[in-house]
């Protein structure tokens, strides 16, 4: 048997990180993810998947991931029900992530802060590397 998700897409609002009464970190938010097709307007849709993350990556995820950002989930799919302030039976499907990764650079507030990152690049002065075709991995 194979439960596996991988998904692409942008947190619809920034994460949602709580504490287990124990003490166990865990973060939760909704990841837009484009259809491969568009509708009978031409416009593409979205599906909206509910994100659930447990202990340190939890942490990263609330401290590094905002609405908007861009992010790759890898996890399973997970059915759960609990009964509603209704009465009612209620069906929640979740995706239970393994790992979360980040798509897109932190952000910085300052513009020169950025320009002193790009400076510090070791390859940006475009100075040769001296090494033989035999020294390439490919």
């Amino acid at each position: 048997m194979m439960n596996r998700v991988v998904i692409v897409g942008r947190l619809t609002k920034d994460p949602d990180l709580r504490y287990t009464p124990s003490g166990v970190p865990t973060a939760s938010f909704t990841i837009a993810v484009n259809r491969t097709f568009t509708n009978q307007q031409g416009e593409r849709e979205a599906d909206f998947i509910n994100v659930v993350v447990w202990r340190k990556p939890a942490e990263n995820v609330a401290n590094f991931l905002k609405k908007g950002s861009l992010a790759g989930v890898d996890g399973r799919l997970q059915t759960r029900n609990y009964e509603g302030q209704d009465g009612k039976r209620v069906w929640v499907t979740e995706v239970v992530a393994e790992s979360v990764q980040f798509l897109e650079p932190k952000q910085s507030s300052n513009q020169s802060n950025n320009q002193q990152r790009q400076s510090e690049d070791p390859f940006q002065g475009g100075q040769p590397i001296d090494i033989t075709d035999d020294g390439l991995p490919f």
